[in-house]
């Protein structure tokens, strides 16, 4: 072993958590990894290095005496040596996605009745979809069991012959460094059958390529990101087993009206200013396509925030709808005659500070500021 420190073999700081620990230690873990580095006896020591040193920073007391000693802390059999997981470190934990890349998946189960692929749909829906939930139907490439060889990829009048080598398990054992590993047969690439005579239309695969069209129910609420799981409609399984499933990827467009915060809507609402000034009707247009009418309050300013409660979107498990908020925003003139601007001059030249508290309120602080300043100069 190297004399690096154990956060340096790990590549993480001394104030490491146990997450980053965990991270670190699987991406070393499967670099190094024997099987990614086949006959490499550096590669391999490096592996060991890694296990020995999240052994250590893993378990808490270890790390402190890690931390105060140094690797002197385990000198005498006390320390972090041994299996390259640690004691009380459970490698299915670490290492499930490294089993998976390298041997195929964790278990004794073979692969030669392997459950179908699960398959992905990326659906693009509206607002207004998402507010109401609709039915329709969709186009799934794919796979499907072969006709003619009803998916055991034998061609009619012949089958399948278990494999010798793994007796039909689809799966050897190997040694493996530490481990006694599984992984798929090379003998008959895992499907536990050896075919002597394809079939001619799936060429011993079992499964045909196709595009199904499947119908398809959003409800009503569901949110950008959510998905939709269907049981069965994925890749076919071999020799028969379950098949896959179909998860549907929801993705919600952007609304040119209304902005969506989980089960509320928020709508942006230009006032004029007059109205904003003497208060008056509104009309909103809500997400079902109707209209709803707000009383806009004397002196609304820009910013204030108006509910229409239930307005928003509906629940996905039955509860109450969301509400709809309405922020307004005051629209100040443009365009304005000879005539207009002389009224609004005519306006300003009327309006005492009861008209503006806000802007009046802002000039004294600001005179205030300033002669705050001139009195600081002066001391001086």
């Amino acid at each position: 072993m190297s004399d690096r420190s154990y956060y340096d073999v790990l590549g993480v700081s001394k104030d490491a958590d146990a997450a980053q620990l965990k991270s670190a230690y699987r991406k070393a873990a499967r670099t190094y990894h024997p099987d990614a580095n086949p006959g490499d006896p550096t590669a391999e020591s490096k592996f060991k290095e890694v296990g020995e040193a999240y052994s250590v920073l893993s378990d808490p007391e270890k790390r402190a005496a890690y931390d105060r000693y140094g690797k002197a802390a385990f000198e005498g059999g006390g320390g972090g040596g041994g299996s390259p997981f640690g004691a009380g470190v459970d490698p299915a934990d670490i290492f499930g996605d490294i089993f998976s890349e390298f041997f195929g998946g964790r278990g004794g189960a073979g692969q030669g009745h392997a459950r179908g692929s699960d398959l992905r749909y990326d659906l693009h829906i509206n607002l207004e979809e998402a507010y109401a939930g609709k039915t329709m139907d969709i186009k799934l490439p794919g796979k499907e069991a072969c006709d003619r060889c009803d998916g055991n990829g034998a061609e009619p009048g012949t089958s399948p012959d278990t494999c010798p080598t793994c007796q039909g398990r689809g799966r050897v054992r190997v040694q493996q460094g530490f481990f006694t590993m599984e992984r798929g047969c090379p003998k008959c690439s895992g499907r536990g059958q050896i075919i002597k005579d394809p079939c001619r239309k799936c060429a011993g695969q079992g499964v045909v390529q196709t595009e199904r069209t499947l119908n398809v129910t959003i409800p009503a609420g569901i949110e950008d990101g959510q998905q939709i799981r269907l049981a069965g409609p994925g890749d076919p399984g071999r020799a028969g087993a379950v098949p896959g499933d179909l998860y549907i990827f929801i993705t919600v467009k952007d609304h040119e009206i209304f902005e969506r915060d989980g089960p509320n809507l928020y709508c942006r609402t230009p006032v004029p200013m007059v109205k904003a000034a003497m208060g008056g009707e509104i009309e909103i247009p809500t997400l079902e396509g109707g209209r709803s009418k707000i009383t806009i309050p004397e002196g609304a300013q820009t910013g204030r925030r108006m509910r229409l409660r239930g307005k928003g979107m509906p629940s996905l498990r039955g509860g109450q709808r969301g509400d709809l908020f309405v922020e307004l925003f005051v629209e100040t003139p443009r365009n304005l005659s000879a005539r207009q601007k002389e009224l609004l001059q005519e306006f300003c030249d009327n309006s005492s500070e009861d008209c503006n508290p806000d802007h009046h309120s802002f000039l004294g602080k600001v005179k205030k500021f300033w002669e705050d300043l001139t009195d600081v100069e002066d001391a001086r």
